[in-house]
């Protein structure tokens, strides 16, 4: 399985930013980590090896970038708006250095988005907000309400990149084109968070398929099995 190390200086965080991608072709894949993971974090735990055998076949090509939580959400050290606005250039970033490249590399206009735990939510938020950039968005158990990262502060930053907060509004067409996939656990930390974005897709009549696991807690060993099914999918 082919693995390449990319790191370059972002021109839209400033700061030096480090991105994993498997594989040699296929249909692109933007994987985000969990909450204090960077690009190895996926690798690491193995759900990269779950889903070798797309890979080496050259369906897929998987890209995990950097996150920059610890700086936006996870900031107690600075002003929730601060957190929110850091967050706002990460998904700029998103946007302009991984996403847009890839498609310009590839001749594509879209990409897949999938991330375990805070990933999801990092993939739910991305996907919601650019749905003219996204196919298929896969969310392992992941969380979609970041109102308890900023407290009483509110402004247009949190709600933009709070997906249970602007998706009700939200009607862009490609929403309802995209294929998308709420997996969690049936003992998973993030079950409630799941069937509440369940009900407001539900509420807008777009298409999604929600995917509880039986006897599933919030780990990894959950994920690793999510991950091949849903690229199957693709």
């Amino acid at each position: 399985m082919k693995e390449e190390h990319f790191k370059w200086y972002s021109p839209t965080l400033s700061m030096d930013i480090e991105m994993l991608v498997f594989g040699h072709a296929g249909y692109p894949v933007v994987l985000f980590p969990t909450t204090n993971g960077k690009h190895n974090e996926c690798r690491d735990m193995q759900l990269i090896e779950s889903v070798r055998w797309f890979v080496e076949q050259g369906l897929v090509q998987i890209y995990c970038p950097d996150s920059i939580n610890e700086l936006s959400w996870y900031n107690k050290g600075i002003h929730p708006a601060n957190r929110a606005k850091n967050h706002a250039w990460y998904d700029e970033f998103i946007m302009n250095e991984v996403v847009n490249k890839i498609c310009d590399e590839k001749g594509l206009q879209k990409v897949a988005v999938a991330g375990p735990s805070f990933g999801g939510y990092h993939a739910a938020n991305f996907a919601f907000k650019h749905p003219e950039r996204v196919s298929h968005m896969f969310s392992m158990s992941g969380a979609f309400d970041i109102k308890s990262f900023v407290g009483d502060h509110y402004d247009d930053n949190v709600f933009y990149n709070n997906p249970v907060d602007f998706l009700p509004g939200a009607n862009h067409p490609d929403l309802w084109n995209m294929k998308i996939v709420l997996g969690v656990g049936e003992w998973d930390i993030c079950l409630e968070a799941n069937k509440n974005l369940a009900s407001i897709l539900t509420e807008k009549n777009i298409p999604f398929w929600y995917d509880e696991h039986k006897w599933a807690e919030h780990d990894w060993p959950l994920w690793n099995k999510m991950f091949p099914h849903y690229l199957s999918k693709l």
